[in-house]
């Protein structure tokens, strides 16, 4: 499995959940862990995904949810497991 690490953080608003399981599941990839909450209106969600039936590239993929991101007003970031591992070892 081909796991990804992908952050979502930014002022509340209506839609985000959806807009980003909207774009994974468009692009064949499988939410396997998910976990999310709000802060005095600030929302972060982080989710483990596999994307081994995914046609596209990691950078795409990192790219475009970027993008989708940008679209509703959050940061969106996707990581690689193996580089989110390293860059958060002790």
């Amino acid at each position: 499995m081909t796991k990804t690490i992908i952050t979502v953080v930014g002022k509340d608003n209506v839609g985000i959940i959806a807009k980003v399981c909207n774009y994974l599941a468009s692009n064949n990839i499988n939410i396997c862990d998910i976990t999310q909450t709000i802060m005095q209106g600030y929302f972060n969600m982080m989710m483990v995904v596999d994307t081994d039936k995914a046609v596209k590239s990691h950078e795409e993929i990192a790219r475009e949810l970027d993008e989708v991101g940008s679209e509703i007003g959050v940061q969106i970031k996707a990581q690689k497991e193996e580089i989110f591992d390293m860059m958060h070892r002790i």
